[in-house]
């Protein structure tokens, strides 16, 4: 990179890339746990956790949202030597820091299984949710704004575009990158 270039990964795409990993993998453990009978019994298992799966979805959905909208607010423009990073990368990046901890997350709602059929399953998949849906509020502000947001890579370390870390955003057009606004994959026309 030249003289002052920086990475920069998109703040939506960051965001999403926890989607799918905690969703599917809920999905799974539901199932496991709607077919094992345990202690509690499917039915209080599967109640329990479908009021947890709101609970997640709306907390996860609704955390930080106020420092988004901060950082966004603040965003000044990316330099013409910044490398923006594809979005197949960004979600490699992601999963690759935190495939541990959704390893155990996925086996905490296994077990949880047992006691509670299916609610630890519901927790996972209220957070894929939350986090589906706080990519898709980010989109409405670039949207809105008529740009994107990009956060420097060496900020990310642990997947937090909005920590304490990150100072400010960068900003490009609608059509940089290879993802749509709010993270999802741009299809080809």
């Amino acid at each position: 990179m030249g003289r002052g270039a920086q990475s920069l990964a998109r703040v939506a795409v960051i965001v999403r890339a926890g989607a799918a990993p905690l969703w599917w993998p809920g999905l799974l453990v539901v199932v496991v746990g709607a077919l094992v009978p345990a202690g509690t019994g499917r039915r209080i298992g599967l109640l329990a956790g479908a009021a947890l799966f709101v609970v997640t979805l709306a907390v996860v959905a609704t955390a930080g949202v106020k420092r988004y909208a901060e950082l966004g607010k603040g965003a000044a423009r990316a330099g013409r030597t910044d490398v923006l990073q594809d979005r197949a990368v960004t979600l490699r990046n992601w999963r690759r820091v935190h495939r541990w901890w959704l390893l155990g997350a996925f086996l905490v709602a296994l077990g949880a299984g047992f006691l509670l059929p299916g609610a630890g399953g519901m927790v996972l998949a209220g957070a894929g949710a939350g986090l589906w849906l706080r990519a898709s509020r980010i989109g409405r502000l670039e949207q809105r704004e008529d740009v994107l947001y990009w956060v420097r890579t060496d900020w990310v370390k642990h997947g937090r575009p909005a920590g304490k870390q990150v100072k400010a955003y960068r900003t490009t057009g609608p059509v940089a990158g290879d993802a749509r606004a709010g993270g999802a994959r741009r299809v080809a026309v």
